[in-house]
């Protein structure tokens, strides 16, 4: 077989262009069946590049009645006439939202699409303001073509989103995009389906607040595998890429979904969701044959790393949290939780599920994000540039394997040499969120703050050869937190352990910003 016989869609986000252009398309159109016979207002949240985009270009081919794009598909079997409806496609992802004082880039975006219908219908608003506009066409679209308006918003918060950080433009786009969306309420009888696609559930938007009949089915079992790829769906399209992958590597094809598994699965979005696929790096991995972090690299981590550092907010907490759903649904300006946001942005997902008492668990999804999560905020709390952490961490990691402490401490030292003096002054939690950050990242077993009988273990790391015990003081002495390891009896679990235990004491100053010092006990 020809190599990359199979075109995989890299970029195309139009069901219309994968279904001509011979794309490969993994049929999502059974959720088509659900949706059409339910209600009549849809939200689902999802993380960016999972699918939404492409979901909703397919409900627009759907009610545009193109039935020919659907040949094959479960669509296709659907007690449905395929006459055409009028739809409306809002797309909010091609702009930043950060850019313009004046706020217009929203006021172009919305504008654009209105003129499109207006000017197919030969009509003009008597009125200038988009949300009238916008109310004007959905009644005259539904008058024109006798049948209810569908409309699809793409990325519905993507001006809030963008803008989580900056209060004053934040509740200015909410308000605009308010004005906007409670035409979904007063054009109801011009209506068949409104369907917003997004990130977070923004309570304070009208079209939460106002309507009391949206479906979100962002955690809804019958709707958990409506983007994304299912481990059933992997096998069954991806069949030609998994062999090529397989002898690439010389791997059986088995050996290669658990590779493929281990970098890019474990999201999943409800109580019973079954293991989801992240779409984007899957694609990319096949198309391009080599494993990579396709999906953290095509974003970044500001957005969160400042909340986590604004918050003061411990990683290892977040990263092994247990919550109710309502924390997970919404987010907004004067209550930003950022265990809500790693989740709804895709770095946390749903681990487990306590059914009698209704509670989450939550941790990373996979390989690639964490490695890739961890590797963008490194550079936060810590002197290291963004390209250099890899081979920091090579280089770390060697050294501990090794049995070198004073080449890794001084390694470590070097780190927090220019510790941000942005940084809120807490110094303790932005060091510990920095300590944890550099050991996931080193790959081997590490750990922080591990219970012991009698106190907590600030940092655990577990080689072939060594263990190595760590206690972190600040502005104290090194030799005060070396006394503590030997005093608590830390070391004792390992006392019969084949391998070296090496206690480490460390202090870290706060005037001087760094490591100061540090002792150990072989």
């Amino acid at each position: 077989m020809e190599r990359n016989a199979v075109k995989y869609p890299i970029g195309e986000q139009s069901f219309k262009m994968l279904r001509k252009g011979g794309f490969l398309y993994v049929d999502k159109t059974m959720y088509i069946d659900k949706i059409v016979n339910g209600s009549k207002y849809y939200f689902l949240g999802r993380p960016r590049r999972f699918g939404k985009s492409l979901f909703l270009s397919t409900l627009q081919a759907f009610f545009e009645g193109k039935r020919e794009l659907f040949k094959g598909l479960y669509a296709d079997s659907m007690d449905w006439d395929w006459e055409p409806y009028p739809v409306i496609y809002l797309d909010l992802n091609p702009q930043r939202y950060q850019d313009d004082a004046d706020f217009s880039d929203l006021d172009i975006t919305v504008d654009e699409t209105l003129k499109i219908h207006e000017e197919r219908l030969g009509i003009t608003s008597p009125n200038e303001n988009l949300s009238a506009r916008f109310s004007f066409l959905i009644r005259k679209l539904s008058e024109a073509m006798g049948k209810g308006v569908v409309i699809l918003v793409d990325e519905y918060d993507k001006p809030l989103v963008n803008n989580i950080n900056d209060r004053q433009r934040f509740i200015t786009y909410r308000n605009k995009l308010a004005a906007l969306y409670s035409n979904f309420k007063s054009s109801a009888p011009y209506l068949r389906l409104v369907f917003l696609s997004g990130v977070s559930r923004f309570g304070k938007l009208s079209v939460f607040s106002g309507l009391n009949n949206i479906s979100d089915i962002s955690f809804i079992d019958k709707y958990a595998a409506i983007c994304g790829i299912t481990g059933q769906e992997l096998s069954e399209n991806f069949r030609e890429g998994i062999q090529e992958l397989a002898s690439k590597y010389r791997h059986t094809p088995e050996e290669e979904i658990t590779q493929l598994k281990r970098h890019y699965d474990g999201y999943h979005f409800s109580e019973e969701c079954p293991d989801i696929y992240n779409p984007y790096s899957l694609l990319q991995v096949m198309a391009y044959q080599k494993y990579s972090n396709f999906w953290i690299e095509s974003g970044n981590s500001t957005l969160l790393a400042e909340q986590l550092k604004r918050t003061n907010s411990d990683l290892k907490s977040l990263i092994n949290a247990r919550c109710a759903q309502n924390t997970l649904e919404g987010l907004d300006i004067d209550s930003i939780s950022p265990l809500a946001l790693l989740y709804q942005t895709g770095y946390l997902t749903i681990k487990d599920y306590e059914s009698v008492d209704d509670i989450f668990t939550l941790g990373i999804p996979n390989l690639e994000v964490k490695q890739g999560f961890f590797e963008q905020l490194l550079p936060w709390y810590t002197s290291i540039q963004k390209d250099a952490t890899r081979v920091f961490i090579s280089d770390l990691r060697k050294e501990m394997e090794r049995g070198e402490v004073d080449a890794f401490m001084k390694r470590l030292q070097s780190l927090f040499a220019g510790f941000g003096h942005d940084l809120k002054f807490e110094e303790e939690r932005n060091v510990s969120n920095a300590m944890l950050i550099v050991f996931s990242l080193i790959g081997m077993h590490a750990d922080t703050e591990v219970r012991t009988s009698d106190g907590r273990i600030d940092i655990l790391v577990r080689t072939v050869d060594y263990v190595y015990i760590m206690e972190l003081k600040y502005d104290k002495s090194a030799q005060e937190a070396l006394d503590q390891i030997e005093r608590k009896e830390y070391a004792l679990p390992w006392a019969v352990d084949s391998r070296k235990v090496i206690e480490i004491g460390i202090n870290y100053s706060s005037e001087k910003r760094r490591i100061d010092g540090w002792v150990m006990k072989r």
